[in-house]
């Protein structure tokens, strides 16, 4: 994703998306708390609060996935990137930075 191309909010928006990772998570799982606790005092279940709490873990755990994916994609195209690939570092540069290093 060209994060540079979007310009000012775009950038926000990208950012944002990156942060909400563990709002989503937590959402999630409250989420199917919520159900689950509406479901137990409507049918008068106990166990449909467990299934609730299932579902939204099942919930954070997906969105997990999703996000993995978007960031595997990103990275893939990132090595595509020619200014990334097959850097290798001079050995007058190695020399530099083991002086610097002592």
């Amino acid at each position: 994703m060209d994060v540079e191309k979007k310009g000012r909010v775009g950038k926000s928006v990208w950012g944002a998306e990156k942060l909400s990772l563990g709002i989503s998570i937590v959402v999630a799982i409250l989420m199917g708390i919520g159900l689950g606790i509406w479901m137990k005092n409507l049918f008068h279940q106990a166990w449909l609060l467990w299934l609730g709490v299932f579902w939204g873990v099942a919930a954070a755990i997906m969105n997990i996935r999703i996000e993995y994916k978007k960031l595997k994609k990103e990275l893939e195209e990132a090595a595509k990137d020619p200014k990334y690939k097959n850097y290798k570092i001079k050995k007058e540069e190695d020399d530099i930075l083991d002086e610097f290093g002592k």
